[in-house]
């Protein structure tokens, strides 16, 4: 028999897994610690489907305990000392990929460098964005107003756009 939290999780894996997934390689670079933080915000929801009491959305709920979880991740990971393990070190692309590829890698690599560099707020306003929630939703998972969730897409928007433009390419002399 399944309790109503195993049933919730597993409506709520079924559902937003992909999504819990790419917000933990947007936030986490490093692809075992991006494991590591979605395997956290999927424990995280375990945990606190036993609270969830219906209020909201389920989506909302799930969103809010991951990007909380996320929070706390990039919270972390400033406090401490920045360490660069060599399993981190870029590689070149294989000989097998065409010009087009690569540089469609490196574009997407630098957005979301450029994303990680954003205040955590403004992140999971872009993070959501992409997934393409709505202004309604996302006010509904930070907390803002929808009014401010709108400004606040547009000038990241325009933030990123200026710093893709201006930003310099890693191994290029500053």
């Amino acid at each position: 028999m399944t309790t109503k939290a195993e049933q919730l999780y597993r409506e709520a894996g079924e559902q937003f897994a992909p999504a819990l997934a790419r917000l933990a390689r947007a936030v986490e670079r490093n692809p075992e610690k991006a494991r590591d933080l979605e395997q956290d915000m999927h424990c995280a929801l375990w945990t606190s489907l036993a609270r969830f009491d219906g209020r909201c959305a389920l989506k909302t709920w799930v969103y809010r305990v991951a990007h909380n979880v996320a929070a706390d991740h990039v919270a972390k990971a400033m406090r401490g000392p920045k360490k660069v393990p060599l399993e981190d070190i870029d590689t070149l692309p294989a000989l097998s990929n065409t010009e087009t590829l690569a540089a469609e890698a490196h574009a997407m690599a630098r957005v979301a460098e450029l994303i990680r560099k954003l205040p955590t707020l403004d992140t999971q306003v872009i993070l959501l964005w992409l997934e393409g929630e709505s202004g309604a939703e996302i006010s509904d998972v930070t907390g803002l107003s929808p009014n401010a969730v709108g400004v606040r897409i547009h000038r990241i928007k325009s933030l990123l756009a200026d710093q893709f433009n201006t930003a310099s390419v890693p191994g290029e002399n500053q």
